[in-house]
């Protein structure tokens, strides 16, 4: 099967890091072959990944792709990508995703979108899972907020057993509503501020043993990172 090459530019917003985000996802492009099952995650990089997907499926390439989230199956809507829901598929080729954070080893940290979730849940149901950033996103050690998602009953619970780590949570809330943010699932996100993450599989399966936790935003299961810097593109 041909690989996809670049057709047209993107429209690239005012975000400062858009040009790589651009690059990154031109990048991922390339791995798309006719007759694939795509996971689509959520977030700004994924917009212009999916909009360049869009037109190639207009130009006759056959693909299905399966939302991380409402948002991103908006985009699909929009754009005129056709969807599979995950209980139709007996397994994924290939999904791409956007990241808060990623380090040299591919640890990642995501979930600014608050869809982490079921992003785990396509990038694990993948065969590979392939992750797009700008240049910023790439740290030598994790150190931003994880977010966790959390059962609205057990917030308390949860806000105290990450005291009792070390770390200091913050209840999301959304900036247009009162109260927290509420997520695809109705779960409400934690923000944990841990410092300096050295060991990211440590602490994901301490996050793991907490009742109430749905789930959190550390992933150690990523196979290839595109990073967009410059004008370039790394690939780990």
């Amino acid at each position: 099967m041909e690989r996809i090459g670049r057709e047209r530019n993107l429209n690239i917003s005012t975000d400062p890091a858009g040009e790589d985000k651009l690059v990154a996802a031109m990048a991922a492009i390339q791995m798309i072959e006719d007759g694939m099952y795509i996971g689509l995650g959520t977030g700004s990089t994924v917009r212009l990944f999916a909009e360049e997907l869009a037109t190639h499926i207009k130009n006759g390439l056959d693909v299905l792709c399966v939302p991380t989230s409402q948002s991103t199956r908006l985009t699909c809507c929009e754009l005129g990508i056709p969807m599979l829901d995950p209980l139709s598929c007996d397994a994924l080729d290939i999904a791409f995703d956007g990241a808060d954070q990623v380090d040299r080893k591919k640890n990642v940290i995501k979930g600014g979108g608050a869809a982490h979730t079921l992003e785990k849940v396509i990038a694990t149901y993948a065969e590979k899972f392939v992750l797009m950033v700008d240049g910023q996103k790439l740290v030598n050690t994790l150190n931003a907020p994880v977010p966790i998602e959390v059962l609205p009953d057990a917030f308390r619970l949860v806000k105290r057993e990450l005291e009792r780590m070390g770390a200091h949570p913050i209840l999301r809330s959304g900036p247009s509503k009162d109260g927290p943010v509420v997520t695809d699932n109705g779960f409400w996100i934690i923000d944990a501020e841990f410092g300096k993450i050295k060991n990211p599989d440590e602490l994901a399966e301490r996050l793991n043993q907490i009742p109430g936790v749905l789930e959190h935003g550390i992933f150690t299961n990523v196979d290839t990172v595109i990073v967009g810097r410059e004008g370039d593109r790394l690939i780990l």
